[in-house]
């Protein structure tokens, strides 16, 4: 059973860069076709499709959010991380990575969640 698990520092000030690393455990970044992703749900909003990387390394990025977002992976690790830069307080949200067989943008598109980690962009 493939699970997902977020790791993050909580709480972080504006302008910061900051860091959140998903594990999976019970499958692989680089199984043929999934789709590894970040989608964040800012208080009392939507979720959000943030950007995602593909099993052969590829990355997407919602277009609002591409100047300032990368993701990464360590296939070593089994771990793919979000690097959301120069945050403020509109970035605070709970961030879930999630899985899906192929590019998706839209949050109910992913039947696999993680738990989520809440962040908090506050000086």
């Amino acid at each position: 059973q493939v699970q997902l698990v977020e790791s993050g520092p909580g709480l972080v000030k504006p302008s910061q860069t900051l860091s959140l690393t998903c594990t999976v455990s019970g499958g692989s970044l680089t199984s043929y076709p999934y789709y590894w992703a970040w989608i964040r749900q800012p208080p009392g909003q939507d979720p959000e499709w943030m950007g995602g990387i593909r099993y052969d390394g590829d990355t997407d990025y919602s277009p609002p959010l591409r100047s300032r977002t990368s993701i990464s992976r360590d296939t070593s690790k089994n771990q793919f991380t979000l690097h959301p830069t120069s945050v403020t307080p509109e970035d605070t949200a709970v961030y879930y990575c999630v899985r899906a067989e192929g590019l998706r943008t839209v949050a109910n598109a992913y039947g696999l969640w993680g738990q989520g980690t809440q962040v908090i962009v506050s000086s």
